[in-house]
């Protein structure tokens, strides 16, 4: 008999590309990933992968098997959902992802009040700057500034995430040819808010970098220039005040991910009601005046 594990250790191997990947992703030792795999190649009585002194490769029968042991893999956690759909208990422990920002000044604020009318299900909130694998029970429920391309997955545009450029008192009575700025560090210029400020620029300069908006947010609070943030940020900081700008503010969609399988636990449906809920709050999907 093939031991189900033995399978499950051998698939993130030939996903992670290393003993050492696979250890940290599994929570475990190299030595423990290396068994596992020698076992399966026991049962199978098959060579899986080349072990080389700095890497570990498939061998060709192996990465037949791993396109395998995947689509096992698949179904294990769709059955595992689909157990967690059924659960009747109101007495859970939700697991849920959103953008660093989002996790931190969104929706902790407001977990008290789902704490109090939900007492028997744990929140465990993660503010991941990339999108955590739903598919490998990373998480339950994802907040997402993307609409993701899975078609196993449900979606609900729950949200309109709008930017603002934003600086203290002081930089705001300065000439605007004399603003200076902050932004993302280069590699994250790809994404919209970072586009955008580049062309607010027009030879004027970036000061500082930080590859996130809290780092950000600090060094515009002490004076250093001007900042694209989330409207839900600099809005309600009273050091800070948004600047005028001749383009319009970029927007991103926010988006409501889970599993269909996972809705019908009545858990997971109170944490979804409560995410829908406080970001259409703070970032309602018709734009207000103001």
């Amino acid at each position: 008999m093939i031991d189900w594990q033995d399978i499950h250790y051998f698939s993130v191997l030939a996903r992670a590309g290393s003993l050492s990947a696979a250890a940290r992703e599994l929570g475990v030792d190299h030595v423990t990933v290396g068994r596992r795999v020698s076992s399966l190649e026991k049962a199978l009585a098959l060579r899986l992968i080349e072990r080389l002194p700095r890497s570990t490769t498939l061998t060709r029968e192996g990465e037949a098997i791993a396109s395998l042991a995947t689509k096992i893999t698949e179904q294990v956690q769709a059955i595992e959902r689909r157990a967690r759909g059924y659960a009747a208990s109101p007495s859970e422990t939700v697991r849920v992802s959103a953008s660093p920002a989002v996790a931190a000044r969104l929706i902790a604020p407001h977990v008290v009040n789902f704490h109090r009318d939900h007492p028997g299900v744990t929140l465990v909130l993660s503010g991941a700057s990339h999108n955590v694998a739903l598919n490998r029970g990373e998480a339950e429920i994802a907040v997402r500034l993307s609409r993701p391309e899975d078609p196993d997955l449900m979606i609900r545009r729950i949200g309109v995430m709008r930017f603002g450029l934003y600086a203290t008192r002081e930089v705001a009575t300065k000439p605007p040819e004399e603003w200076t700025f902050i932004g993302y560090d280069p590699v994250l210029e790809h994404i919209t808010q970072q586009a955008w400020l580049r062309t607010l620029l027009t030879g004027r300069s970036i000061v500082f970098q930080a590859s996130d908006l809290f780092g950000q947010q600090e060094a515009a609070r002490a004076g250093l220039g001007a900042v694209v943030l989330p409207r839900f940020m600099g809005d309600d900081d009273p050091a800070l005040v948004r600047l005028p700008v001749e383009h319009t503010p970029p927007t991103r969609d926010m988006w409501l991910v889970t599993y269909p399988d996972l809705k019908r636990s009545p858990a997971i449906r109170a944490v979804m009601n409560f995410l829908a809920q406080i970001i259409g709050l703070g970032c309602p999907l018709i734009s207000r005046l103001s």
